[in-house]
């Protein structure tokens, strides 16, 4: 994939952005932010730099200086390979620790001093040390959506994109049983597409876990962990029978970190490249997106052929730190570096290996 490329002058990278983003950014907004990208580029150039943008960033941001974009997936495989001497994260901390993981020869920045995640916080490697202890022999997927010290004491780690996938292969390895952390919902859709139980541990009085009686094999069974995104799990069935009664033809698509009622209620469900290439293949008609709702405005610049419904207003706090104005001075300064201690960085690599190998 070659990376994307940007005009060098604030007159032409207005003119670019104001093609893409016209009917999103206020025009004033445009003008200044099409200097701030030019600034960037250059300062990329000087830094010998590559960035990385997720799918979750700000429209000006996300259409004038990543030289790739996309979901956790891609950026992880670029990630990986890229030979850049700086690599900037334009997403949040476990993203960029995932960078780092993957090449720590370079230098990698987060345009954010926290760059946080609730369910990357819903999850501790003490957390996943006590399930190991409870369920011994159960092999851990871990969302890619946690810290690197939780992915060090995993054996597999997956995205939304990927979870259905990485569970099979482990089923198929010979396992009847899985640890799937940390995300519920997004464990309780895969566990109903891989057509396995799904257990939760319950935290008593005292703090301590238990875990209920499994089913016997061979029925499959995923014991999975109560965190949750905080912005997936705002989307309610309500919401998308509201916007049926207004709009019935739309195509509603939803994120599978959304609740299992909510994914049931929708069209299509995937993780959020997979939501890009089925927007991309629709030849018209009406669409919502069940997801942070940045990401159906940079969708909009790049799908004319349909009506993106922009009636969803949750936004992730965490991503919403990171615009071109933290990334001009992430890279003006060198600041906010991210390091992952060799000892961690090394367990963690295997439970990714795995997910990028399964694809």
């Amino acid at each position: 994939m070659p990376p994307l490329t940007y005009p060098d002058t604030p007159e032409a990278m207005y003119e670019h952005l104001k093609r893409q983003l016209r009917d999103i950014v206020p025009d004033v907004e445009l003008r200044v932010k099409a200097e701030i990208a030019c600034e960037v580029n250059r300062l990329k150039r000087e830094k010998r730099a590559v960035i990385l943008g997720h799918n979750y960033m700000e429209p000006a941001l996300f259409h004038s200086v990543p030289d790739f974009t996309g979901d956790s997936l891609q950026l992880s495989r670029i990630a990986a390979r890229s030979e850049a001497e700086r690599i900037v994260f334009c997403g949040v901390r476990f993203m960029a620790e995932t960078a780092k993981i993957l090449n720590p020869g370079r230098q990698v920045l987060l345009p954010s001093a926290k760059g946080g995640c609730s369910l990357a916080a819903a999850i501790t490697a003490e957390d996943v040390r006590a399930l190991r202890a409870l369920l011994p022999g159960l092999p851990v997927v871990t969302y890619v959506n946690t810290y690197a010290d939780v992915k060090a004491e995993s054996d597999y780690a997956c995205t939304s994109g990927n979870a259905a996938a990485v569970v099979n292969r482990v089923f198929a390895e010979g396992h009847d049983r899985i640890l799937f952390l940390p995300d519920e919902y997004l464990g309780r859709n895969t566990a109903r597409e891989t057509g396995a139980a799904f257990i939760l541990p319950v935290r008593g009085p005292d703090g301590r876990l238990t875990v209920p009686d499994l089913p016997p094999p061979p029925q499959r069974t995923i014991v999975g962990w109560a965190g949750r995104c905080e912005v997936h799990e705002r989307f309610r069935v309500q919401d998308i029978l509201d916007a049926r009664r207004q709009f019935p033809d739309v195509n509603v698509l939803a994120h599978p970190e959304c609740s299992p009622e909510v994914v049931a209620a929708s069209d299509y469900s995937g993780g959020t490249t997979d939501m890009v290439r089925h927007v991309q293949g629709l030849t018209g008609g009406r669409v919502l997106l069940l997801t942070e709702c940045t990401m159906g405005d940079n969708i909009m610049a790049s799908c004319p052929q349909v009506e993106m419904l922009r009636i969803c207003s949750i936004r992730c706090p965490h991503m919403n730190e990171i615009t071109l104005e933290e990334t001009r001075e992430s890279l003006r300064r060198e600041q906010y570096v991210i390091d992952v201690p060799e000892a961690v960085r090394a367990r963690a690599r295997v439970s990714l290996d795995r997910m990028i190998a399964t694809g």
